[in-house]
C-alpha cells in the first residue's frame, strides 16, 4: 500500500514538473519565493497590518485569493513552456519565471516592511534597479522604496488606505 501511494505521488509530481518545464533553479526559486510571500503575508495579517483586507487582519477570502493568484502564476508558466516548445527555445519560460520571481520579491519586501523589518541598502538599490530596468516603476512601488529609505514621514502604525478607485465605474 505504501509503495502504491509513493508511486502515485511520484508520477503526479513528475507530470506537474514536466508541465512546468522541469524542476530547475528558476522554478525552485519561484516556488520558494511564493511560499515566503504567502507566509510573510500571513504573519503581516496576524499582526493586523495586511493591505489585503479591510481590517488589516487575517481573512480567509484574502488567503484563498492569494493562493489562486499563485496557482494562476504557475498556469502561466505552463503556457510559457508550451510557447517555448512551439518556437524551439527556453527563453520565454525562463523570462516568465524571472519576472514572477521579481514580482514575488517585491511582495515579500512589502509584507516584511509592513511588519517593520528594516532592509539593507543593497536590497533597496537592487529593487530600484530591477524596477527601472523592467519599466514597472509606478507610484505605489516608488512609495514603498521611499518608505524603505525612511523618506516617508507618515506613522508606520497608521492603517493603510485601500485604493478602490480602479473598482469604480463612471456612468
Amino acid at each position: 500500500m505504501k509503495e502504491n501511494i509513493c508511486t502515485i505521488v511520484g508520477v503526479l509530481g513528475g507530470f506537474v514538473a514536466m508541465l512546468l518545464g522541469g524542476w530547475d533553479t528558476a522554478l525552485i526559486t519561484l516556488v520558494i519565493f511564493m511560499a515566503v510571500d504567502f507566509i510573510t503575508g500571513i504573519i503581516g495579517a496576524a499582526l493586523g497590518k495586511s493591505k489585503h483586507s479591510w481590517t488589516g487582519k487575517l481573512s480567509s477570502k484574502a488567503g484563498w485569493y492569494g493562493l489562486a493568484k499563485k496557482f494562476c502564476t504557475l498556469l502561466i508558466i505552463v503556457v510559457a513552456v508550451r510557447v517555448d516548445i512551439l518556437i524551439g527555445t527556453t527563453y520565454v519560460r525562463d523570462a516568465t519565471c524571472i519576472g514572477f520571481c521579481l514580482n514575488e520579491l517585491l511582495s515579500i519586501v512589502e509584507n516584511t516592511s509592513l511588519i517593520g523589518i528594516p532592509y539593507p541598502e543593497a536590497i533597496k538599490k537592487g529593487i530600484e534597479v530591477l524596477q527601472k530596468k523592467t519599466g514597472k516603476m509606478d507610484s505605489s512601488l516608488q512609495q514603498m522604496i521611499d518608505a524603505l529609505d525612511g523618506d516617508d514621514e507618515e506613522d508606520s502604525d497608521a492603517p493603510t488606505e485601500i485604493d478602490t478607485s480602479s473598482d469604480k465605474t463612471e456612468n
